[in-house]
């Protein structure tokens, strides 16, 4: 048993080392090489092809795993935004709702890639490394078929030095050598054609199952945005109207106090257009706001204010604005009319545009 073992690693060895030298002297031009224009161009075919699998298999790896990585963090986002929904504001179940439907879409949509884009793609490359594997027997298998056939044509160069038993043994190994590397060569001939015609379907089948579940996911996540939106257009209208503000109003001070028509008010919204709290107070008529500065002001200002929220007009005295625009708060026109509490006259900054607005809808500046 021991010596059947060491002749085989002998023969091994000796296999490895009549290769490389059949290479070395096909390297330097001493003998020639067996050509096959053919099989060099299937080969370079399958070169390119084996590349292109292993970079797409590696770009949607990394796709998938993206994918999978915004999947957590759009859960984690709509955990959070379902935790700060308060309970009692409009379209809180429908939220949650949706946000489950969410949810269920990406999960749909991660599993549909890694079981019917991932999985196919991996088998597809799966075929490379095994054809790889044939294409280098069947070059070992070529560098013996050459070797024993430029050791057969050296026993018969020297007719007189003719050794038979040798040439009928160099060839019978020729023959050997040159039916297993026919063999696998006819083998390859047809395998590697057919596997780079296959590039075609693959790709079609599997890019169309891509596309078509990044489609579905698309369309129907967009309809659960269009709720979600909705939800929130409609929580934005129950605000302007006052549905979610809490006030605070301190005790009555006496009269004389300089904060005899103040309101101390904490929104969690904007403040309701039907229910305007006192900012101001009262001093010989002239409304100053609390805090405001009136120093360096154009003649007729009496201070300015910056809008800490939207406020739509509703009558055509009034004034509309957005968040951050600059007002100037003037007098009224008619210096008897009477001014509504909680109401200013102003004009906006950079423009002619003049009208009443709630005072709690800015702040001084």
């Amino acid at each position: 048993m021991a010596e059947s073992k060491g002749a085989l690693i002998a023969k091994t060895v000796q296999k490895h080392a009549g290769r490389a030298k059949e290479k070395l002297r096909q390297n330097f031009g001493k003998v020639d090489r067996t050509a096959d224009d053919i099989f060099d161009e299937h080969l370079q075919n399958f070169t390119r092809q084996q590349n292109a699998a292993e970079k797409f298999k590696k770009e949607f790896n990394n796709y998938i795993r993206c994918v999978r990585a915004v999947q957590t963090a759009s859960k984690t986002l709509m955990e959070s935004l379902n935790e700060i929904y308060e309970s009692q504001w409009n379209g809180h179940d429908l939220l949650y709702d949706q946000t489950r439907n969410l949810e269920t879409l990406w999960s749909e949509f991660t599993l549909k890639l890694a079981d019917q884009v991932l999985i196919p793609l991996n088998t597809y490359q799966s075929q490379f490394p095994e054809m790889k594997k044939k294409i280098d027997k069947r070059g070992r298998k070529l560098v013996d078929y050459d070797g024993q056939r430029h050791n057969f044509q050296s026993l018969q160069c020297n007719p007189k030095k003719r050794d038979e038993l040798k040439v009928t043994r160099g060839k019978d190994l020729l023959d050997e050598a040159k039916r297993t590397y026919e063999q696998l060569n006819s083998e390859l001939h047809d395998e590697l054609p057919a596997l780079y015609d296959s590039r075609v379907l693959f790709l079609v089948t599997n890019l169309q199952t891509l596309f078509t579940a990044e489609q579905v996911f698309h369309t129907e996540s967009s309809k659960v945005f269009a709720e979600l939106e909705a939800i929130v257009d409609k929580l934005a209208n129950d605000s302007q109207r006052g549905s979610y503000t809490m006030k605070r109003i301190t005790d009555s001070p006496s009269p004389k106090s300089p904060n005899a028509n103040s309101a101390l008010i904490i929104n969690t919204q904007p403040p309701s257009q039907n229910n305007i709290l006192s900012e101001v107070e009262y001093e010989n008529g002239t409304n100053l706001f609390l805090g405001a500065t009136t120093d360096n002001l154009p003649p007729g200002v009496l201070y300015r204010v910056k809008a800490t929220y939207k406020y739509n007009r509703e009558d055509v005295d009034e004034l509309s604005f957005d968040v951050g625009e600059i007002i100037r708060v003037v007098e009224y026109d008619d210096p008897e009319e009477q001014q509504e509490e909680g109401w200013l006259m102003g004009i906006k900054e950079g423009t002619t545009e003049k009208g009443m607005f709630p005072a709690n809808f800015t702040k001084p500046l």
